[in-house]
C-alpha cells in the first residue's frame, strides 16, 4: 500500500527528499507522516499532515529543518530534510492513518535507510 524511496547516505549539513507512493485511491483521506527508528530506541514520531495540508506537525528535533508535504493528486507524500545531522540517521517509515465509521486503518511502508556522516 505504502512504497517509501529517497534514503541514501549523506554528510552532515546536506539535504535528502523523501517520497511516499501510495496505493491507496482514498489516498486523500489519511492523515499521512513520517516515524523513523534508530538502532536500540523506539520509533518516534518525525512529521505528519493533514489530508488538506492545513495542519502539520513536527517534532522538536526537526522543526525548521524538514518540511512534510503531500499531493494528493499524485497520492504521494514527501519529507525534505536539510541541515541532516548525524542523529537523524534511523530508518524512516511513511504513514497512513485515517479513522472512519468507527473503524480505525493503519498503514506502514517498508522504511528506508536515511544515514548520516559526521
Amino acid at each position: 500500500q505504502l512504497e517509501d524511496s529517497g534514503g541514501g547516505l549523506v554528510q552532515a549539513g546536506a539535504s535528502l527528499r523523501l517520497s511516499c507512493a501510495a496505493s491507496e485511491r482514498t489516498f486523500s483521506s489519511y492523515v499521512m507522516g513520517w516515524f523513523r527508528q534508530a538502532p536500540g530506541k523506539e520509533r518516534e514520531l518525525v512529521a505528519r499532515i493533514n489530508w488538506n495540508a492545513a495542519s502539520t506537525d513536527y517534532a522538536d528535533s526537526v522543526k525548521g529543518r524538514f518540511t512534510i508535504s503531500r499531493d494528493n493528486a499524485k497520492n504521494t507524500v514527501y519529507l525534505q530534510m536539510n541541515s541532516l545531522k548525524p542523529e537523524d540517521t534511523a530508518v524512516y517509515y511513511c504513514n497512513a492513518y485515517r479513522t472512519l465509521a468507527g473503524t480505525i486503518n493503519l498503514y506502514w511502508g517498508q522504511g528506508t535507510q536515511v544515514t548520516v556522516s559526521s
